[in-house]
């Protein structure tokens, strides 16, 4: 039961990897309202505060659901 769980994880993971440059087209993830990025000494730091707060929402609600 817990192979198939895993397996099934690292194939949602490696589809979104796959289409994560289409995906960011057309949704701003990354580009939020609350999402931080600093730029230091030739070097930027992306923090997606609001990104990751919203994923882990709808994550939620479809494990909630399942």
């Amino acid at each position: 039961m817990l192979l198939k769980w895993l397996v099934s994880i690292v194939i949602v993971v490696a589809l979104l990897g796959g289409l994560q440059p289409l995906l960011a087209r057309y949704l701003p993830l990354g580009r939020l309202p609350g999402d931080v990025t600093v730029q230091r000494r030739g070097r930027t730091i992306h923090l997606p505060f609001a990104t990751t707060i919203l994923l882990s929402l709808l994550a939620w609600l479809i494990l909630r659901l399942i």
